[in-house]
């Protein structure tokens, strides 16, 4: 596991306004500090820079891991997971009320394998929602 400075781990949450970068959770409605991720895990080669580096919710890290990309159940074809840095999220979800909803393969990808809608998230979302406090973030996010 590589280094990541201070400053790089600021400059990164200031980007991010706070929010994961894959569901658009703001940090202040999460119990878990949240973390600067590698989008291409080192594991797979991805280096240490900004352009490789995303804010992202303790969930969302986690069911992340370390993986890249799944098989598409739509395509039936490999597709990789949203990458904040090249990606816009609105082309690839939407937001139905509390789902997120997929709109491509990288969606369908990124909501199964990051479980953006399993019952907790949405549970959480929902009241998030009727505070008008989610989503968060630019529509970049």
């Amino acid at each position: 596991m590589s280094y990541i400075s201070d400053q790089l781990r600021q400059l990164v949450r200031e980007r991010a306004i706070n929010c994961c970068e894959y569901c658009r959770l703001h940090q202040d409605y999460h119990p878990f500090t949240y973390e600067v991720d590698h989008i291409l895990p080192e594991k797979h080669r991805g280096e240490t820079i900004e352009d490789n580096l995303c804010l992202t919710c303790f969930e969302c890290n986690r069911f992340k891991g370390s993986d890249i990309g799944s098989f598409d159940i739509g395509t039936r074809t490999f597709a990789p997971l949203f990458n904040p840095r090249s990606m816009d999220w609105s082309e690839h979800f939407a937001l139905e009320g509390t789902l997120i909803v997929s709109l491509t393969a990288i969606g369908r990808v990124t909501e199964f394998l990051l479980r953006l809608n399993n019952e907790h998230r949405l549970k959480a979302r929902a009241e998030l929602v009727s505070l008008g406090r989610y989503p968060c973030g630019p529509s970049r996010l």
